[in-house]
């Protein structure tokens, strides 16, 4: 898979809040959920490229489609 270097959690959280996930919880991490699927964003800035390509693909997400939503 690709990588998505250089992204921040806020990033990562306002692109998952244009797909319809809303902030369930926050902590060391956030927990975002659209109902149906539950992602956790790590408070790291910027987010491991290899961690952020996987919390794309568990929300349905190409990284091109991801870098298009940034």
């Amino acid at each position: 898979m690709p990588k998505l270097p250089g992204v921040s959690q806020k990033d990562a959280v306002r692109v998952l809040q244009k797909l319809g996930f809303r902030i369930a919880r926050e902590s060391g991490h956030i927990v975002m959920s659209n109902g149906e699927i539950r992602l956790t964003i790590p408070r790291h800035n910027p987010i491991n490229a290899i961690t952020m390509g996987a919390i794309a693909k568990d929300a349905g997400l190409t990284p091109d489609e991801f870098r298009r939503l940034l």
